[in-house]
């Protein structure tokens, strides 16, 4: 095991105790998406992106909420419509806060176009590639 290695896993170790009871997912159709853009002197980016998901085989609807604030880049989000399925990954609220039943998203996958918020190793799509034969008269 590698420097790399013994670092990344001790991040990992440090997060899992740190959150691991308030790690969840959450696997269904969208409902609503409200996506907030705004830009304050070209300078600083902020993005707020609301999701509505219902759950597969059952009848709640879990708010999942995305924020993150930038310097000099604009923010990009992953293409989502009303009806996609999605895998969104995230963290509870802390019980007896008042957001407690919101979602705060870390990673969404849409599985209806195969894409990603953020890459994850291992997860890539095979691309074919299909040759063309030329027959010889």
């Amino acid at each position: 095991m590698g420097l790399k290695d013994k670092i990344q896993k001790s991040y990992a170790d440090s997060y899992m105790k740190r959150y691991g009871d308030r790690i969840t997912q959450v696997q269904g159709n969208v409902v609503s998406v409200k996506i907030k853009k705004k830009t304050i002197l070209w300078l600083f980016h902020k993005i707020e992106v609301i999701l509505l998901v219902r759950q597969d085989r059952s009848k709640s609807i879990t708010k999942c909420v995305y924020k993150k604030n930038r310097f000099f880049k604009k923010i990009d989000f992953i293409k989502i419509v009303q009806g996609n399925l999605l895998i969104v990954q995230g963290l509870k609220g802390k019980k007896g806060k008042a957001n407690h039943e919101v979602i705060t998203i870390i990673n969404v996958r849409n599985l209806t176009n195969k894409t990603d918020l953020v890459k994850v190793d291992g997860q890539d799509q095979k691309v074919k590639r299909v040759q063309k034969i030329q027959r010889i008269k």
